[in-house]
């Protein structure tokens, strides 16, 4: 696709279905829409647009009218998205209008070209502007969104500020006067030391930033927050710590963030065996406030007899009931995704269900056969007391690309 063209949709049968929830899900630059009955657990394929390269994160403007879609050629390596395609040259941030009855996507204005791969997106409260976070170079821009949902011109920010190493995602506190970045850093490796990481917290007012706060634990050292989420009345922010395995609990006071967090918890169920390419992902906080999710996701592999296999690792979903007093996430649950690399996972909006997208197709040793065990998306039901009850299993055909991103939407 040319570098400025539109997103393309494809057959959309959507229109009859009457669903009021959606799932979107990328396979590369393509990102396909399921129609949701969550009363049944099920959901069904209707239709797909094609991003102009693959989709790294998407967010549903406050009206939930419009939907936006960040896409690039370049991989989390700094080669090719796709191991066939180009080089990392193409950087976009879409608008799509949202069909009120269907969920159908339907491209709103050209792309808007990014100078580099943008890892994650928000809005403000209003969704007045959208926000993109970039890992390399680590950084963040702000681009104002018109009147019409289209997404206007970047904001120059004042100033120099501080972006930390290795930008992960990028949120603004419910109250819309802070910005929080959470950069990663990295761990050491061979002759290169750790890099710290932070989460960088900056007044916000009508798109512009200032007053740039680093809350480091330690100095950053064993500190790598990849996700954040909000609870939905009281003032914590729930962390998960990418290297380290862990979910924190910070507390809002006004406009700052405590320096320290309140709670640390594992997410390993074997928090003293972490195998290669393990990593803490995605946390999202229930609905009701009542409990906390977050990812653990492994994919490594070994050669067995001339075929790379998984080497071990959990990949799995774990749950805290969270104490509506202190805050306090307390282990509920840890349960298998049945694939490979849960990069994401989603609730939907009245809290019934929850589903993980198991990003790539991975080779397993299963007794003397190797079989694959294929990217997919899986189904739990979420009881009253949170715990998750698997229900299903929807394999996906990603190819030569990963699923990267999904994410449930309310009409």
């Amino acid at each position: 696709m040319a570098k400025n063209a539109a997103a393309t949709p494809k057959s959309n049968s959507a229109h009859t279905s009457g669903a009021r929830v959606v799932l979107y899900a990328s396979v590369g630059p393509e990102l396909v829409q399921y129609d949701v009955d969550v009363g049944g657990a099920t959901f069904v394929r209707r239709g797909s647009v094609v991003l102009p390269a693959c989709v790294q994160y998407a967010w549903q403007h406050a009206s939930k009218q419009y939907f936006y879609v960040a896409s690039s050629n370049r991989g989390p390596d700094g080669g090719p998205a796709v191991a066939s395609g180009p080089a990392g040259d193409m950087h976009h941030i879409s608008a799509f209008r949202i069909d009120a009855a269907s969920g159908a996507l339907q491209p709103h204005g050209e792309p808007v070209p990014l100078r580099h791969r943008p890892i994650h997106m928000t809005t403000d409260v209003p969704s007045e502007h959208a926000l993109i976070a970039y890992s390399n170079p680590s950084y963040l821009t702000v681009h104002r969104v018109n009147h019409d949902g289209t997404v206007g011109d970047e904001v120059k920010q004042p100033g120099s500020l501080d972006f930390g190493i290795f930008a992960h995602q990028i949120r603004v506190t419910p109250s819309n006067t802070l910005v929080i970045l959470a950069t990663r850093g990295h761990d050491a490796a061979r002759v290169k030391p750790e890099e710290p990481g932070a989460l960088k917290v900056f007044k916000y007012h009508d798109g512009l930033l200032s007053g740039e706060v680093s809350i480091a634990p330690g100095g950053g050292y064993g500190f790598g927050p990849r996700h954040l989420d909000f609870h939905p009345t009281q003032p914590w922010v729930y962390v998960s710590l990418e290297r380290q395995h862990k979910i924190c609990v910070f507390a809002l006071n006004g406009d700052t963030l405590s320096s320290e967090p309140l709670f640390s918890k594992d997410t390993l169920a074997e928090p003293g065996n972490v195998r290669p390419h393990q990593m803490a992902g995605t946390v999202h906080v229930h609905p009701s406030g009542r409990f906390v999710y977050g990812a653990e996701r492994a994919d490594a592999t070994t050669e067995v007899d001339g075929k790379k296999v998984f080497s071990g690792g959990e990949n799995t979903v774990v749950v805290y009931a969270i104490d509506q007093r202190t805050g306090e996430p307390m282990l509920v649950q840890r349960v298998e995704t049945r694939g490979m690399h849960p990069r994401t996972f989603a609730i939907d909006p009245s809290g019934r269900l929850l589903i993980a997208a198991n990003k790539s197709p991975v080779l397993v040793k299963d007794g003397s056969t190797v079989r694959t065990v294929p990217a997919s998306l899986d189904v739990f039901r979420i009881g009253a007391d949170g715990k998750l009850t698997y229900v299903r299993k929807s394999d996906v055909d990603v190819g030569n690309a990963s699923m990267f991103w999904a994410g449930l939407v309310k009409l």
